[in-house]
């Protein structure tokens, strides 16, 4: 009855957990709501207002159709406007507006929003009053009395394209003479280099403030958990901070960060926009913080101290604007350029001398086969095959652990009722026949890392973003899209995620109960029955993760499996006393169910 209780509430528990898990799943990954019909007519002008923003998701963006509509409306009406420098390199197309000088419409070539390639790239940047509003400027403020353009000036273009090849020039001259130039220049990833200057051709001369932001609103951002950041993120005398988030700015109104600025914008897992100013050879350090301007707009802003520029003089500084993908090769490259450890503004966490790793081997091995489920299952025979030989020592330590069973029995039976000099006697037995009865968990401990880096880098490098494997699995770091209970997408219905069992989710739980049947059996014939339900519960458990994961866990499954049947034939006693253990398991059980009627329950005492 004892054992029979103990195994109703391991299933209780695991129901509770596999419910509970749907939860959390759905609360920290929400799936993106389809477009109802009919969203574009509902965003028409004049109709109603937009529907309050729904939770984030991990690629971010707008989520409610209406939304949608209405930002496709009013980016087509604010493009269509006119004044615009056209930005086409090859990681960035868009325009510049030449009113008020704004990066105000990018987006990203090398990446698409869907999974068909082809659908639109993504848009990192929105014009000001648009639904995803996001967009950087750079300009000064007068001082005293001094002109200095505004957010309504119209600039004036030296070249109608901006180009890697062909940098642009916007320039205003103010009535009492001084002349602001912005001078674009882009490379061909996602950084684009602006000068500022200020030449006085004035009698007097004249105070300004420099200033450059990043304004965005949180309705598109990408969702914040607290594993992986979404949010203002900056790095301040050499230390990136993933410390606040947009709830942290509303509250405060303003934050600034202690330290020097080598850069500051915002994050979503896979986008960055950021501005990284000169502070080389003197240049003037500027003081970096952010700011809640609106209900739902933040802004990160550069603000320079007040610079006298005499008649005659230019002053001039640069500040660099990175809008584009978290590549981290890309992001690598340009701090040899100096932007200080941009690419920790991936949020690989404090285990980033193991992850980078396992991003450079993975990405390496993708780069060879051109196939990333390919290329995960290559890693896993790597792994393994390194921690080959912490296997044979953890067999070679279960066999001996087996062979001194006999000699533990005695030492548990004479001291049974002195368990301290039990304890003593034990340890002394296992110094003397040299057995760590530790060493069979060293393996497991080791794939833990290995395992929990790998999760990390599915879930944040932009480069397993929309990567296929074989047939049905177009996306390894989403999850496997095809479930039994709606008969592989022929019912028209998503089962609830503890319920979305896929084809990799059954081979995971079909691989891991044959790795169990092969380990030796549990001595308590409660925790076999438990340890039985564990490959069935962990299949629906890890049915919802990233389709590589799965990848990455059968592999290692079968490797475990095909190790395991190799050493055993190497430790021939190991496999001979877990069949062993197995008998006096089953004989166990035998005479707990002859104690009970066939009705389950106690058979009544004899009577005297």
């Amino acid at each position: 009855m004892e054992n029979q209780r103990n195994v109703i509430l391991a299933m209780v528990l695991m129901a509770l957990m596999l419910v509970g898990w749907d939860l959390g799943m759905r609360y920290y990954y929400p799936p993106a709501p389809k477009p109802a019909a009919g969203a574009t007519a509902a965003a028409a002008p004049g109709a109603p207002a937009p529907a309050p923003t729904l939770k984030p998701t991990r690629e971010g963006g707008l989520q409610a159709p209406a939304d949608i509509a209405l930002e496709k409306h009013e980016l087509a009406a604010a493009l269509a406007a006119g004044h615009r420098v056209t930005v086409d390199a090859p990681g960035l197309k868009g325009s510049i507006n030449l009113v008020g000088g704004l990066v105000d419409d990018l987006t990203l070539a090398r990446h698409r929003e869907t999974l068909d390639k082809n659908s639109p790239p993504v848009r990192l940047f929105s014009p000001p009053g648009t639904p995803e509003q996001h967009y950087a400027q750079l300009g000064w403020v007068g001082q005293n009395g001094a002109a200095a353009p505004g957010p309504d000036t119209l600039w004036q273009a030296d070249g109608a394209k901006l180009t890697p090849a062909t940098p642009v020039t916007l320039r205003w001259t103010s009535p009492t003479g001084q002349t602001y130039a912005l001078r674009y220049a882009i490379d061909a990833d996602y950084m684009i280099t602006v000068t500022q200057s200020v030449s006085n051709a004035g009698t007097a001369p004249v105070q300004i403030k420099p200033f450059a932001l990043v304004n965005r609103t949180d309705r598109t951002a990408s969702i914040d958990t607290w594993n992986v950041h979404s949010g203002p993120i900056a790095a301040f005398d050499g230390a990136v901070t993933f410390a606040n988030n947009y709830s942290d700015v509303k509250t405060a109104g303003t934050v600034s960060p202690a330290g020097t600025a080598n850069w500051i914008g915002f994050t979503d897992i896979y986008w960055l926009s950021a501005l990284i100013p000169d502070t080389a050879n003197g240049a003037a350090q500027p003081k970096g913080d952010f700011r809640n301007v609106g209900p739902d707009i933040f802004r990160a802003d550069l603000i320079y101290p007040v610079a006298t520029v005499a008649p005659g003089q230019t002053a001039t500084q640069t500040v660099r604007l990175f809008a584009g993908a978290k590549e981290n090769n890309v992001l690598e490259a340009y701090e040899k350029q100096g932007a200080t450890n941009l690419s920790l503004s991936i949020d690989w966490g404090w285990f980033r001398w193991f992850e980078k790793p396992i991003f450079w081997l993975l990405d390496s091995l993708f780069r060879a086969v051109h196939n990333f489920g390919l290329a995960i299952i290559l890693l896993t025979l790597i792994v393994r095959g390194m921690m080959f030989p912490v296997a044979q020592r953890q067999f070679a330590s279960m066999a001996a652990m087996r062979a001194i069973q006999p000699k533990l029995k005695v030492i548990q039976e004479r001291f049974k009722d002195d368990k301290q000099k039990q304890q003593q006697e034990i340890m002394a037995l296992y110094k003397a026949e040299g057995v760590n009865p530790l060493a069979g968990c060293l393996p497991i401990f080791l794939q833990i890392p290995v395992f929990f880096a790998l999760y990390k880098v599915l879930v944040l490098t932009i480069e397993m973003r929309h990567q296929p494997f074989v047939g049905w699995i177009k996306d390894l770091s989403a999850p496997d899209p095809l479930h039994v209970l709606n008969l592989f997408g022929l019912l028209p219905f998503t089962p609830p995620a503890f319920l979305a069992i896929g084809v990799l989710a059954i081979l995971l739980g079909i691989t891991m109960w044959a790795q169990f049947k092969l380990q030796p059996a549990a001595m308590d014939p409660a925790q076999q029955q438990v340890m039985a339900l564990m490959p069935w519960m962990m299949m629906f458990v890890m049915a919802p993760f990233a389709a590589g994961l799965l990848i990455y866990w059968i592999t290692s499954n079968l490797l475990t499996i095909a190790q395991q049947k190799y050493l055993y034939s190497k430790h021939p006693q190991l496999k001979a006393q877990a069949s062993k253990d197995q008998l006096d398991i089953d004989r166990v059980v035998a005479r707990e169910q002859k104690a009970q009627d066939p009705k389950g329950g106690p058979r009544k005492p004899k009577a005297r």
